[in-house]
């Protein structure tokens, strides 16, 4: 009788009508949040850019003047003088600070002793708040008792004008920014290469291979995808700089280090030009909106290869 077609149970599955109460159960539940977050995040970004199209003191009705902020600040030369240094410290900053980080890591991750420590000591610069570490690092540049210039004189070299000199200002805040931002992409970099199947570097050493080899051809693309998020990560981020030059110099000297977020504060708190800073804004969303779709387009070309 159990084995006949007939007599099996069938159990039917949830009817319409009780999915579509899950449903609308669920959205009731999701609209505060959907709300919470229109308001806070998706109604300032609406707002900013109705600004950008606007003359406004944020106090009284704003006026209506289309592409005129757009032309102002296209006509502006400190635009781009702001854009090139920007790309500046963002070519620094792959150069010297996106490589830094998975050295460091894979350095680390051949240690047996000590590696808790060294996690500890790479990652600290990371949780010391950032205005601390550049008024500390700021002490570090002075030109006259900085501890560099002091330990560069114990050897003969120096002083060097640091922050006081357009040719190494911005280097200088590189440097600052590479040290206390690395903690974090450190980590992830461990992370990511203690997954790496140990096989793999196992058959690689029988084969004699060097340490050159497995990290070039076993370490590196296991971390492709790692290393690409990364990378994403590290341009917007530097493209947004901003406490650096603030903090450190104020866009000086000669505007060597005015970046286009330091040129978005002084149109917004210094000259009161609240919709040239939206305007300016505006196309800088842009970018990094094409710099992360054409990041996203590269890893499903990567995914399919």
């Amino acid at each position: 009788m159990n084995g006949h077609p007939a007599a099996q149970a069938v159990v039917p599955g949830p009817s319409r009508k009780n999915a579509r109460r899950t449903a609308l159960t669920a959205l009731v539940f999701l609209i505060p949040a959907l709300l919470v977050f229109g308001a806070f995040s998706w109604w300032p970004i609406v707002h900013g850019l109705l600004i950008g199209f606007q003359r406004t003191n944020l106090v009284d009705p704003p006026e209506w003047v289309g592409l005129a902020n757009f032309t102002a600040l296209l006509a502006d030369p400190l635009l781009g003088t702001a854009v090139v240094n920007t790309l500046v410290f963002v070519g620094l900053a792959l150069v010297i600070g996106f490589p830094a980080p998975l050295v460091l890591a894979t350095a680390m991750a051949t240690l047996r002793r000590g590696a808790g420590v060294y996690r500890f000591l790479v990652y600290l610069p990371v949780v010391i708040p950032p205005v601390v570490a550049i008024l500390l690092w700021k002490w570090f540049y002075d030109p006259g008792r900085g501890l560099f210039n002091e330990l560069l004189g114990l050897v003969g070299l120096g002083p060097y004008p640091w922050l006081d000199s357009p040719d190494s200002a911005m280097l200088s805040l590189v440097l600052q920014s590479t040290w206390a931002g690395m903690g974090g992409a450190v980590l992830i970099y461990l992370a990511a290469i203690v997954g790496v199947p140990s096989e793999l570097y196992e058959a690689a050493q029988m084969d004699g291979a060097s340490i050159r080899a497995r990290i070039w051809h076993i370490t590196l693309p296991q971390l492709r995808p790692v290393i690409g998020l990364l990378l994403l990560m590290q341009l917007i981020n530097t493209m947004q700089v901003f406490t650096e030059p603030y903090v450190f110099t104020g866009g000086g000297p000669e505007n060597a280090t005015l970046t286009v977020l330091l040129l978005i504060f002084r149109y917004a708190f210094q000259d009161g030009e609240y919709g040239q800073a939206a305007a300016l804004s505006f196309l800088l969303a842009i970018v990094l909106g094409v710099l992360s779709a054409g990041y996203l387009r590269a890893t499903r070309s990567w995914s399919a290869s």
